[in-house]
């Protein structure tokens, strides 16, 4: 069941995101935020949980690009699943009611940047309709040390 996310979700969205840090391609962030910084970073609409047995086992919220009103309609996407439940269409269910909500808000560009190795993210995203508008290589190192090369992935929508 996919639904908005609550304040109360926050302990399952933190260790959700714990794992993504942990392997070492999913962000470049060595620690997760407080909640504070974490919900200043991300937009109030277009957040969303999937939830099995009362569980919260992914999430997709959205960020500004840029404080500039040009750029309003232009939002990042962050998505993670649950280690365990993994390959089991979770990531789609939230990446398209996200792309589907998003659009609703008026905004018009969804870009993701994806560490390259992480082939299944990227897979995910092509699925879902991104395509594949750049790369970035060697951009900064991961928690391990080791330099990353991310690929800059966009939705555009269908309302421009």
């Amino acid at each position: 069941m996919i639904r908005e996310m609550r304040t109360e979700d926050w302990d399952r969205v933190k260790s959700i995101y714990k794992q993504g840090i942990q392997t070492g391609y999913s962000t470049f962030n060595t620690e997760c935020p407080a909640y504070a910084e974490w919900d200043a970073a991300h937009l109030k609409t277009c957040r969303y949980v999937c939830e099995t047995d009362g569980w919260v086992c992914g999430w997709v919220a959205l960020s500004p690009t840029s404080a500039r009103s040009a750029y309003r309609g232009v939002v990042e996407v962050s998505i993670y699943v649950d280690d365990a439940f993994r390959r089991q269409g979770i990531g789609t269910e939230l990446l398209n009611r996200v792309s589907a909500e998003s659009e609703k808000q008026g905004f018009w560009s969804l870009y993701s940047v994806i560490f390259s190795v992480n082939e299944a993210s990227i897979r995910l995203h092509q699925k879902c309709g991104f395509r594949v508008i750049g790369y970035r290589e060697k951009i900064a190192k991961d928690r391990f040390g080791s330099w990353q090369n991310t690929t800059v992935m966009e939705k555009r929508s269908a309302l421009i």
